[in-house]
């Protein structure tokens, strides 16, 4: 699995004014589904436990789920647009993917190489984008584990130890290793 580092980068917006978050702490959740698994309860949740400095935004909501979030959230509609998505992810403060089953989720690796830390939980594949420079993963499934590893390691974690950490997925290295091996296991 791997992402296009020259559409994920940190991108320049206007988002932070476009929603009125300009004094705010941004969490950003992203799915293209928002199913059980995908964690928006946790998500709900997580914005009654940080405060009144933070706003939580969720990409990927039908109008139905956007219309039922509690008082004080962000809900975003899908997007077909990488652009648009960059710039979310750029303005996030913190990138949080509280997925309950996922194989390996490209939205934890499209954050990172915007620049933005991610916490997750311990399932499936999403520990493996994450290390401690650049966000944190929790064993403990549940709002209150994903508040303290945000408000304990926000301070700690850079944009460009986020950036650095998305190298390792970039698109274009990983599928010309892939060719190398499979040219020589042909030989």
């Amino acid at each position: 699995n791997g992402i296009d580092l020259s559409v994920f980068k940190p991108t320049n917006s206007n988002i932070r004014e476009k929603f009125n978050l300009k004094d705010k702490k941004i969490v950003l959740g992203v799915a293209s589904v928002w199913s059980p698994r995908k964690g928006l309860e946790d998500l709900c949740e997580l914005s009654h436990r940080l405060g009144e400095g933070w706003k939580v935004a969720v990409v990927g909501l039908t109008p139905e789920q956007k219309q039922a979030l509690p008082a004080g959230m962000l809900g975003i509609t899908r997007t077909d647009s990488v652009q648009q998505l960059a710039e979310l992810y750029t303005a996030a403060d913190v990138f949080v993917n509280p997925t309950l089953e996922d194989n390996f989720p490209t939205t934890n690796l499209e954050a990172l190489a915007c620049g933005t830390p991610v916490v997750t939980y311990r399932t499936g594949g999403s520990p493996e984008a994450v290390d401690g420079t650049c966000g944190a993963v929790t064993g403990q499934n549940t709002a209150d584990a994903l508040a303290q590893a945000i408000q304990s390691g926000l301070a700690s974690w850079t944009a460009e130890a986020c950036v650095q950490r998305a190298q390792l997925f970039d698109t274009k290295a990983r599928y010309s290793e892939y060719l190398a091996l499979y040219q020589t296991l042909i030989k």
